[in-house]
């Protein structure tokens, strides 16, 4: 996947910077696995706001994305890689030797009619899912679960990856993006590769209505704000507003958020980089 810089023919196209969608096979989804998205503009059950800055956007589809990659030891051959509305990175639609289709995250580099397959005992090559234990030391990986069969959580977005960097005993010690090493359980499981898509983060929308269409409306800055509606508002002209803080009056800018009695802190085993 690249970028493409578009000529700068209005005020939109000017600054934009697009994907080129090179990457992508097919244009349109494999139906048996769309699910509805129903969009909640940011309102509770109640239709209170509690997210700002949400609301309109395209009508989009869930794409049903199988994070467990729980069918073990049957070959599936990619079909197609795609695009996915829902989030940065495309997906691949795989066809597995017994008739079933499931979307999984694409990895960086994998090819339509390649064959991948989960297992304990398979080879550790780009798309396939394996247990951490069988995995090599110094491996790329990404999808990695929490915890034994919930689910992949980590480095799930465009570009991300993890490295698997020790093992000892019951536990794998994991490099995250932000430099953090962590324990994970080696029964967990993980696939092997980068996330594709790599190039999602020099993207540039070009202009206000573009983000729009993704369902983000304008952000308006606190210190911009009357004192009744934000603790750095107020003020004549452009006060700096104090110390940044949020909304409810929480610090920014350095303050630790991380719960200290947190029951995963035990398995955090070096800090994230500065």
């Amino acid at each position: 996947m690249g970028v493409k810089k578009l000529r700068p023919m209005t005020p939109g196209t000017r600054a934009r910077i697009a994907p080129d969608f090179a990457d992508v096979t097919a244009s349109a989804p494999e139906k048996s696995l769309l699910a509805p998205l129903k969009k909640s503009g940011g309102r509770n059950n109640s239709g209170k706001m509690t997210m700002r800055y949400m609301g309109g956007g395209h009508k989009q589809r869930l794409r049903v994305i199988d994070f467990k990659r729980n069918k073990f030891d049957v070959p599936a051959t990619v079909k197609s890689v795609e695009y996915d509305p829902a989030r940065s990175a495309r997906i691949a639609l795989l066809f597995y030797a017994d008739g079933e289709k499931r979307y999984i995250i694409a990895p960086q580099g994998l090819q339509v009619g390649q064959t991948v397959i989960s297992g304990k005992n398979v080879a550790p090559e780009v798309g396939n899912t394996l247990p951490l234990s069988k995995i090599p030391l110094g491996t790329i990986v990404h999808c990695v679960e929490f915890k034994p069969g919930k689910g992949a959580a980590m480095a799930r977005s465009a570009g991300s990856y993890v490295q698997l960097v020790a093992r000892e005993g019951k536990y794998a010690t994991l490099k995250m993006p932000s430099g953090e090493m962590r324990n994970i359980l080696v029964t967990c499981l993980a696939t092997i590769g980068s996330v594709g898509n790599a190039e999602h983060m020099n993207v540039n929308l070009g202009k206000a209505g573009r983000k729009r269409w993704l369902g983000r409306r304008p952000r308006v800055r606190g210190v911009v704000m009357n004192p009744v509606d934000h603790p750095m508002g107020g003020g004549e002209g452009k006060s700096s507003g104090g110390h940044p803080r949020s909304r409810n009056g929480l610090y920014a800018k350095g303050q630790k958020t991380r719960t200290p009695k947190k029951y995963s802190n035990k398995l955090i085993i070096g800090k994230k980089k500065k």
